[in-house]
């Protein structure tokens, strides 16, 4: 079978957490999904959500090819995407089709960089000298799952490896430490880069109230990483690694993974 024969059978679904409330579109997971498209990697590309429309079964039916590759548009590989999309994955699969998961946008290797970049132009925008900036990325968290938090720390050492800026740290909006506590250990202006996927309630409500909560005018917000220019080739990057992946080699690697 020829490569383009192969690509005939695949389609890759972005699956999103996404958000019901008046006025949320969820516009931005489809420009992404858009945008992947347009580079022609698989037949088809369709977006589905855990709280939105359409649904993952509504968009997995709507896809016809034997084989489906998942792109989890989260931020770490918590509750939602370990659990709770695969469940939702297996329920709508009665044809038995070939599905293989790929880790979230949170774990992946370029994300650092683009949140770096991110940064970078917001400290701009505002006449921020970088060394004597801070970058703070706030994440969920969750006492009882760390995978919020482990994603986020895996971010921050990558982004304090660069050297970029004054200093990089870690706030949460439901764990320790919170946005107040982070910021008083931070002196001189600072960038907030919200680590969510989506203009959700989080990232489009949470995360502006806490920073004005603050009070100060040295502290901007960078918006959600699942708006930040570039996501879309690090999804179109992990969908072209998985289709050179022979059966042979897709089992060592979700073996290797822990995602048998």
């Amino acid at each position: 079978m020829s490569a383009d024969d192969e690509t005939a059978r695949v389609a890759l679904l972005i699956a999103a957490h996404g958000e019901r409330s008046e006025g949320a579109t969820n516009d931005g997971v489809k420009d992404i999904a858009q945008a992947v498209s347009a580079q022609g990697l698989v037949a088809e590309v369709g977006v589905g959500f855990i709280n939105g429309t359409p649904d993952i079964g509504e968009a997995f039916a709507a896809l016809t090819a034997p084989r489906v590759i998942v792109y989890p548009l989260f931020a770490s590989s918590g509750y939602f995407t370990r659990d709770r999309l695969v469940q939702l994955l297996d329920e709508a699969n009665s044809e038995s089709r070939n599905v293989e998961v790929l880790p979230p946008l949170g774990l992946d290797s370029g994300l650092p960089d683009l949140v770096l970049g991110r940064a970078s132009e917001v400290a701009r925008e505002n006449s921020f000298a970088p060394e004597t900036t801070s970058v703070i990325l706030l994440a969920h968290g969750s006492r009882r799952n760390s995978a919020s938090r482990e994603a986020t720390e895996q971010v921050v050492r990558a982004i304090e490896g660069r050297a970029a800026f004054r200093s990089v740290g870690i706030a949460l909006l439901e764990e320790r430490p919170f946005l107040e506590q982070a910021m008083a250990r931070v002196q001189g202006p600072a960038v907030v880069v919200g680590m969510f996927s989506g203009e959700g309630m989080h990232g489009a409500s949470d995360a502006p109230r806490l920073i004005a909560e603050l009070n100060r005018n040295d502290v901007v917000y960078a918006g959600v990483i699942g708006n930040v220019s570039g996501i879309e080739n690090l999804v179109a990057r992990a969908v072209a690694e998985a289709l050179r992946r022979t059966p042979i080699a897709t089992a060592e690697w979700r073996h290797a993974a822990g995602r048998d």
